[in-house]
């Protein structure tokens, strides 16, 4: 059924509507047969009248606006009221007087709908008014662009309430593609000069091989242990940015397996251990009686990371201790070194990706490390902070649910 139709069809049903009841009400007040009879001889044509001018004022008006709308309806109604009381007058014996007083009333009736009309018109075509220009602003870029509170009523009220809503979708979502694509362009920038330094020191090592400038034994280990060292650098940058798309895929949160925490720290531990004793480190854990509580193994990877960056920044004969604990209900591990710490200016930020702090604290990796340990932390819902003091070390600390699943 089209609009047109639904439209014709709803008109007739009101006037039918309020034509029976018209006849109820009078049958009620005791009228006879033939007065009823007489009463529907004058209400048909009325309603079909209705009917008609409600019709042409449907397509007359269709491109009318809404203060348009709000008169012409004013004026249709008081028209339809005159009609029927100038009929009732005509059957009626009504003196001169009374006549002229309906008629006043009449009237009176009329300039009081036009002004309700126009009263309503305007507040509703101000409030329309300003849902397009909210819109046409959205639509050139301004998303703080909003249409606010209007006083038109619920349904225009909601549309506008609606618009507020989806702009601050918009508005977010613009943010995290802009953040995304900064993130991006900052991951290039990085992850180039991070691998460029590693591939020119192996180039220059494999040509200098290759082409006997270097051919006597101890010079030979020299190089082989620089060129471990750089494979070792781009592997391990490799193995972050693969676990951070694994992150964004949302592959930990399909994940289930659980290990005992005195098997993730020894894992972590194991990691380090060569390069701690190397430099003189003394890396150590506690685990304070709950080494059989359970977590996900990919703690492992969150603990080297902490590791590796304490084993790093902590001098000869410095020690890195991880600590493991009960925090009422959950479960806390902490990551402590002797190292050189980090300034308040830097320690807000040492969680976001590729920030590098002073270049004290400089090295190998395109910054995420941190990052990357965080993501995994907050995806098995936990939370990580940091607390140091320059020149007497750092302090990471872990609390998370003990055994809980990733969070959904």
């Amino acid at each position: 059924m089209n609009g047109g139709l639904r439209a014709a069809v709803l008109v007739v049903a009101v006037a039918a509507v309020g034509a029976v009841g018209t006849l109820v009400v009078a049958w009620s007040m005791g009228m006879g047969g033939s007065e009823i009879v007489h009463l529907l001889a004058l209400i048909a044509p009325a309603a079909v009248a209705t009917v008609v001018v409600a019709l042409l004022a449907r397509r007359i008006l269709a491109r009318a606006s809404l203060r348009q709308r709000f008169l012409a309806t004013a004026l249709i109604a008081a028209a339809v009221a005159i009609a029927n009381i100038a009929a009732l007058t005509m059957a009626m014996t009504v003196s001169s007087h009374d006549a002229t007083l309906v008629a006043v009333l009449l009237l009176y009736s009329v300039a009081a709908g036009i002004a309700a009309a126009l009263v309503l018109a305007r507040s509703s075509t101000q409030a329309v008014e300003r849902l397009g220009s909210a819109a046409e602003r959205m639509g050139e870029g301004d998303l703080d662009a909003r249409a606010g509170e209007l006083d038109a009523g619920p349904e225009l009220g909601e549309l506008a309430a609606t618009l507020d809503v989806m702009a601050g979708r918009l508005q977010a979502s613009q943010a995290r593609e802009r953040e995304a694509e900064s993130m991006r362009r900052d991951l290039i920038t990085t992850v180039s000069h991070d691998l460029r330094t590693p591939l020119a020191s192996l180039r220059a090592m494999v040509e200098a091989v290759d082409e006997g400038v270097v051919d006597d034994p101890p010079s030979l280990r020299r190089y082989t242990a620089e060129m471990r060292r750089s494979v070792h650098q781009l592997s391990d940058l490799v193995d972050d940015l693969f676990e951070l798309t694994q992150l964004d895929a949302g592959a930990i949160e399909a994940e289930t397996e659980r290990m005992p925490v005195r098997d993730v720290i020894a894992d972590a531990l194991a990691a380090v251990e060569v390069n701690a004793e190397r430099k003189g480190v003394t890396v150590a854990s506690t685990t304070d009686g709950i080494g059989d509580a359970s977590c996900s193994p990919r703690m492992v990877r969150v603990l080297q990371n902490l590791l590796v960056n304490a084993v790093r920044h902590t001098p000869s004969d410095g020690t890195v201790h991880v600590d493991a604990r009960r925090d009422g209900q959950a479960l806390a591990l902490v990551v402590r070194d002797t190292g050189e710490g980090i300034s308040s200016d830097d320690l807000p930020h040492v969680f976001e990706p590729f920030y590098r702090v002073d270049p004290a604290r400089a090295g190998a990796g395109a910054g995420l490390g941190l990052a990357l340990a965080r993501r995994i932390v907050e995806a098995l819902g936990g939370t990580i902070a940091a607390e140091s003091t320059p020149g007497r070390g750092t302090a990471f600390e872990i609390v998370m649910p003990a055994g809980a699943a990733p969070r959904r």
